[in-house]
């Protein structure tokens, strides 16, 4: 089997052809899609196990955790449908963002830095009841 596409163009004519969009690429769509979505998973167990089992200062960065959380689920979900849309139109621009997962990265720094300055800054003597 050649290599060779079925329909070629000859040389100077420019003829639109349809161009098919192979079922591989919705799938890696959705793997992608949850992947995310399993990072977000991961981000709110976090997020929970802290308000749980944590003190003040766990409780506040749970809060930070809880919403880098749901902005990546959020993200997951727009991202999936904005590259959807594009493979069923056939888009031939890029599919990959750099916007959304630098936010979502800064988002979960600031959430730990919150949490360590808040735990070298905490006195636990205010816990202790008389």
């Amino acid at each position: 089997m050649s290599s060779q596409p079925l329909l070629q163009a000859t040389p100077g004519k420019r003829i639109a052809l349809p161009t098919r969009v192979e079922p591989k690429v919705f799938f890696a769509n959705e793997r992608t899609f949850l992947s995310w979505l399993s990072l977000g998973v991961v981000i709110a167990a976090l997020a929970i196990g802290m308000l749980n089992f944590g003190d003040k200062p766990a409780f506040i960065s749970a809060f930070l955790f809880t919403l880098a959380a749901v902005l990546t689920m959020i993200y997951a979900l727009v991202t999936f449908h904005w590259r959807a849309r594009s493979i069923r139109q056939r888009g031939q621009a890029g599919f990959d963002d750099k916007l959304g997962p630098t936010l979502l990265t800064l988002v979960i720094l600031i959430a730990m830095i919150v949490n360590f300055v808040l735990r070298f800054s905490y006195d636990h003597k205010d816990d202790v009841k008389h």
